[in-house]
């Protein structure tokens, strides 16, 4: 067993196929990174690498974060996604900083990933804060479900990712996307519950778990609030306050 063999081979054996079949082979070879960076689901960053004879490389990174609550095609789409940027700015004109121009959003929707600020039908299609969501039979999807047929996999799962993904279903949403960063873009992660969750991940809970012994107290007259284990008895010190107990508030 090779778990860092298997996970990366398994990346570059799609790059090469989507770059061939949806590219044409006009990208050249990249750095394919996991990392997990807040809230997305991967990003571009071009010439992020160098080699110790001088030659440069693009960075594609992955979050492996949701590998576990996507399912292989959305996944892949995040791939595909950053492969544009690739080929933006290998072959065309990016926009300044993070912005996703017409440019791209053309290249995408060729490709038959629909580019929306929302990730949902009727979105911007340029902008900062840009997603996508998949075209039933378009370019991507019938490459993919060709690639999917083959018994590829992603062997391996985060097995605590921070959230859940939701309205992923062909055709539908990501949301909340983010803006990018200097000499990449990303594409965000959204933060609702979904159903492509695999067996072996443990779900994060729905509600936000409070992992400090602090909770806040507040006073009753005057508003006053402060911060302090649980169990404390407080007394408001401020004027007309002075025998005001604080209350839970949080």
């Amino acid at each position: 067993m090779h778990p860092t063999r298997e996970i990366y081979d398994e990346l570059q054996t799609a790059y090469d196929y989507f770059n061939i079949e949806l590219f044409g082979g006009e990208l050249p070879p990249c750095l394919i990174t996991l990392q997990r960076e807040k809230r997305t689901y991967g990003y571009f960053c071009r010439e992020r690498f160098v080699n110790r004879g001088g030659a440069t490389s693009d960075e594609i990174a992955m979050n492996p974060s949701y590998f576990g609550v996507r399912s292989i095609k959305h996944t892949l789409s995040t791939l595909v996604h950053e492969m544009v940027h690739q080929w933006q700015y290998r072959h065309g004109k990016p926009g300044r900083r993070g912005y996703h121009n017409r440019e791209w959003a053309d290249r995408m929707e060729s490709l038959g990933l629909i580019p929306s600020h929302t990730g949902q039908e009727g979105g911007k299609r340029v902008g900062e804060r840009m997603s996508h969501y998949i075209a039933p039979g378009g370019s991507f999807d019938v490459a993919c479900d060709a690639l999917l047929t083959r018994d590829f996999v992603l062997s391996w799962l985060d097995r605590f990712p921070p959230t859940i993904p939701t309205g992923e279903a062909t055709g539908r949403a990501l949301a909340n996307p983010t803006g990018g960063e200097s000499g990449g873009t990303v594409e965000a992660a959204p933060t609702s519950a979904g159903s492509d969750v695999s067996p072996y991940v443990q779900a994060p809970p729905l509600e936000p778990v409070n992992r400090s012994n602090r909770v806040k107290y507040r006073c009753p007259m005057c508003g006053a609030q402060v911060w302090g284990k649980r169990g404390l008895g407080l007394i408001c010190g401020g004027e007309g306050c002075e025998q005001a107990r604080f209350d839970v508030v949080g």
